[in-house]
């Protein structure tokens, strides 16, 4: 009877240090630099709000149409305000969420207030990066609101978009720690007239301000070039959107 015991005990200790450690690794993600924590400071062109989302809107337009953006895994997901910032700066109100223990996966559900707050926008894309891509589109495949699929190094978890009607993009760097196979593996999961923008030389990591990820493959290009490809990609595709 006392090793039964002493074995639940030991069983229940492993457990709880198992879980203890993986809240102390979700809860230190990575990022953001500087950069990142600059570009949520309003100005001429962008107003920033911060609040329950972090909200980038043009200081002199009403959008109607609207990009909800979802973090990486274990990213901050302030690391993203440089890119979002600058599509804002096109013309386009772009809301950042927040998630729980920085994983989407988490919080598939957390864009859903965002609807209720911008009754002026017309037409609306969802999208992420990696991990936050796929919580994007299975959040999608729930909310009709939703009229386009970004994808930022990532790609669906199933098929069950791929005979919707929403428009999709798809952006990742020839050097993404994925591998170039799994994007054309995974092709077949996003619609069959889905786009596709391959940055020559991009890696993962490139795609926020986060520093370096482990696992991740050098890029070739700066972040800078890299983020200019994404930024210039993603607001095409919300142009050609709210039409």
């Amino acid at each position: 009877m006392k090793i039964i015991k002493r074995i639940v005990l030991g069983l229940v200790i492993v457990s709880v240090l198992s879980v203890l450690g993986f809240l102390v690794w979700a809860e230190t993600p990575l990022g953001p630099t500087p950069e990142a924590y600059s570009a949520l400071e309003s100005d001429s062109q962008v107003t920033v709000t911060i609040d329950n989302f972090i909200t980038f809107q043009p200081s002199n337009l009403q959008p109607t149409t609207g990009f909800i953006f979802y973090p990486g895994g274990r990213v901050d997901y302030r690391s993203y305000a440089v890119p979002l910032r600058a599509i804002a700066e096109q013309g386009y109100l772009v809301v950042l969420v927040p998630v729980r223990l920085n994983l989407a996966f988490f919080d598939i559900n957390a864009a859903e207030p965002i609807f209720a707050q911008h009754p002026e926008i017309q037409s609306w894309a969802i999208g992420g990066h990696s991990l936050g891509g796929v919580a994007s589109a299975l959040f999608a495949k729930d909310h009709p609101e939703i009229d386009g699929l970004i994808f930022w190094a990532s790609y669906p978890a199933d098929d069950s978009l791929k005979n919707s009607n929403l428009k999709m993009l798809s952006i990742y760097g020839t050097n993404d720690m994925a591998g170039m196979a799994k994007f054309d593996e995974t092709k077949p999961l996003l619609t069959s007239d889905a786009e596709y923008v391959v940055i020559e030389g991009g890696n993962h990591a490139q795609f926020g301000d986060y520093g370096p990820q482990p696992g991740d493959n050098e890029a070739t290009i700066s972040r800078v070039e890299q983020q200019a490809q994404i930024v210039q990609a993603t607001s095409e595709f919300l142009k050609e959107l709210g039409k």
